[in-house]
């Protein structure tokens, strides 16, 4: 799988089925940068009909249905016990980082397979390694059809269109797609009723990708994208106001009127060219990123003491290129080298209310602070790497990779990688990995107040010590075991083991659904993970499943967002990250009855963390979805697609946060029963 397919010689004219030009030159990509020993779930386009909404739902929705996928609020995913800490690449590209994550901002329609790559990553992997989000997206020829219009529609007000269309010709292909949707369910509900109150979402998504063949061997790639996002931000009924303030109504709890808005864009240009002596991809890239928390003045001020207008946004440039070269039919070189640099703004302007030497208030009337930094950040990041076979089945990959990073800290490291993949049969393959990972903190997530300006006021913290946050080292360790057990089943089995120093994680210390990183001084993560995958002609189904452990000791630095007992605990234990759940679990089954398509899925997780440093969990959860959906043929080639889901059958209440914990802002429960419909028209 690693060796690309044979490209045609150049001598042969573009008139040869662009369609084989094409898949070959996007195996013959993936072999400038594959995964070599690394574990990896794959996603096709074909499973997304076999799960809850289908192409309709959230892009983070899509990965709960690997194994050591984790959910969490807000849109978050946790792979293998880590917080965020992913890598997007988008056809083999690095995206750089957003500020609002990548739960709303990617549009599922437009991908056309997803692999997730996670253990022991090769050394063209840098920076953002606890997994890779590997996204492949439809092209004018890989569509299929010219174009498509989809309306869904259901519970708590749901309502979204999109649209697709699909051209090509003999050297250009073009796809497109736009969507754009609106739900009274934005946000997790912060109470555990069916309704949240003051939670709308309006959500707009563009992207569009536009493909020129050089030649047989080479082709320029231009992708562009687009989102913009507003949500109210959830009210809970029945607080009391703890602050009085003067000339202000204060309004109800559940009626507060606090919203955000999320801008986020990029574009990449590439160019490719692949034959069998050499394989190269250069791109250059940009990106846009923009955070705005717009608070409700008086109800803050009177039930939290402060109100803050936190607008973030970042712009970020760079390039990136991959190169292959074959040397033998034992020995393949690969390298590269990747550059970007962001400048980030962060402004804040908060109220507050002045307090006396005992910290109660000392007047209703509110001050107002301004606080606001700039920041040009740098990451560079170079690796060189061998795969060789030294026999029949076995490959050894091993590499290096040099990274740097410039910020509010300069740090930089050398990290050696090794990878052996052993195929014991035509059925079993062994590979175990060893990587050492440097990892930064994302620089337009570092808090940056200057805590000196909130002395003596309710925004003053407990604790004034605000170590620069680091970047993590670590060493992961790797081991898996995949067995083909019939032509239909298959199994897998990974295990692994992370030693970290400076531990990264993030938390949520305001009322803005906006993170901030800080450090652990040491950190261990280890689990194990298993899958099954049935693919019959008939029947379908798979079954994931995981156990992890993830812990923290002593916080190194932004102590200033803790309590001075919390910093004391964790300072004398080894404490559960906020994130850390004990197992989790998913499974799906799918089948063809009578012309249609019908699915049912579970899925389970254990609880994330929660109380006094992490001491305590939420409940286990299992919500069930189950659907249904067919497609109709109406003539001249069109066809409509009809689809019904039922998503938590039996409306089970679970909570995913319950507003205690490290860096925990409030509760969150999980969505209740909703049934929504679906309709397509392609042609």
């Amino acid at each position: 799988p690693d060796q690309p397919p044979k490209l045609p010689a150049p001598s042969v004219a573009l008139q040869m089925d662009r369609f084989v030009v094409t898949e070959a030159l996007d195996q013959a990509r993936e072999a400038i940068v594959p995964s070599l020993g690394a574990t990896q779930y794959a996603i096709p386009s074909s499973q997304l009909n076999t799960e809850a909404l289908g192409a309709s739902q959230g892009f983070n929705q899509v990965l709960l249905r690997v194994p050591g996928v984790a959910e969490d609020s807000y849109g978050q995913v946790h792979i293998r016990g880590e917080h965020a800490n992913l890598q997007i690449r988008i056809n083999d590209v690095m995206l750089p980082e957003g500020i609002s994550g990548f739960g709303q901002e990617l549009d599922t329609p437009f991908v056309r397979s997803v692999s997730v790559v996670t253990g022991a990553l090769p050394a063209q992997y840098g920076f953002r390694t606890a997994g890779v989000i590997d996204i492949h997206t439809k092209s004018g020829i890989s569509a299929g059809r010219t174009g498509e219009l989809t309306l869904m529609g259901g519970s708590f007000g749901t309502l979204r269109a999109s649209a697709s269309t699909a051209v090509s010709s003999a050297q250009v292909s073009d796809f497109a797609t736009a969507s754009a949707q609106s739900n009274d369910l934005g946000v997790e509900n912060p109470t555990p009723t069916r309704s949240a109150l003051h939670d709308h979402t309006r959500q707009f998504k563009v992207f569009n990708d536009l493909s020129l063949l050089l030649s047989p061997t080479s082709r320029l790639t231009f992708m562009a994208s687009g989102s913009f996002s507003n949500f109210q931000i959830p009210d809970t009924p029945g607080l009391v106001p703890t602050f009085a303030i003067s000339g202000q109504s204060v309004p109800a709890s559940a009626a507060l009127d606090e919203n955000q808005s999320e801008t986020n864009g990029y574009a990449i240009l590439s160019y490719q060219t692949s034959t069998d002596a050499f394989g190269a991809q250069v791109s250059a890239f940009t990106r846009y990123s923009l955070t705005d928390f717009k608070p409700d003045l008086a109800g803050d001020l009177a039930y939290n003491g402060v109100a803050s207008r936190v607008r973030r946004d970042l712009v970020a440039n760079g390039f990136e290129a991959d190169l292959r070269r074959p040397l033998s039919d034992a020995h393949t070189l690969r390298a590269g080298l990747v550059v970007t640099a962001t400048n980030t703004s962060t402004a804040t302007d908060t109220a507050v209310f002045p307090v006396d030497a005992q910290g109660g208030q000392s007047s209703a009337t509110p001050l107002f602070v301004a606080d606001g930094a700039r920041k040009l950040g740098v990451l560079a990041g170079a690796y060189g790497q061998d795969e060789w076979k030294p026999a029949e089945g076995l490959t050894i990959n091993t590499g290096v990779r040099a990274d740097l990073s410039r910020g509010y800290t300069n740090e930089s490291q050398l990290s050696p990688r090794v990878n052996v993949v052993y195929r014991i049969d035509n059925r079993t393959t062994f590979h175990a990995g060893y990587a050492r990972y440097f990892t930064p903190p994302p620089l337009e997530l570092v808090q940056t107040s200057n805590i000196a300006k909130f002395a003596g006021t309710t925004n003053a913290p407990q604790v004034t010590a605000s170590s620069p946050v680091l970047a993590e080292r670590a060493d992961y360790f790797d081991l898996g075991l995949s067995r083909q057990l019939s032509d239909a089943f298959s199994a897998t089995v990974d295990a692994y083991d992370k030693f970290a120093s400076r531990q990264l994680d993030e938390g949520q210390f305001g009322t803005a659904l906006i993170f901030s990183p800080f450090n652990y001084r040491k950190g261990h993560i280890e689990g194990i993970e298993g899958s099954l995958d049935y693919q019959g002609a008939i029947l379908s189904a798979y079954a994931n499943a995981a156990l992890s452990r993830a812990t923290g000791r002593d916080i190194i630095s932004g102590e200033f967002q803790f309590s001075p007992d919390e910093l004391a605990y964790i300072s004398a234990h080894d404490v559960h990250l906020d994130h850390d759940q004990t197992f989790t679990a998913s499974a799906g089954l799918s089948g063809k009855v009578d012309r249609a398509l019908v699915y049912a899925e579970v899925l389970y997780g254990s609880g994330l963390r929660s109380g006094f440093a992490n001491t305590a969990h939420l409940p286990a959860y299992h919500p069930l979805n189950i659907g249904a959906s067919r497609s109709f043929a109406t003539g001249r080639g069109r066809l409509v697609r009809l689809r019904l889901d039922l998503v938590n059958v039996f409306d089970e209440v679970y909570e995913l946060r319950d507003g205690s914990g490290i860096g925990v802002g409030a509760p969150q429960y999980g969505q209740r029963r909703g049934l929504y419909g679906t309709v397509a028209l392609v042609f």
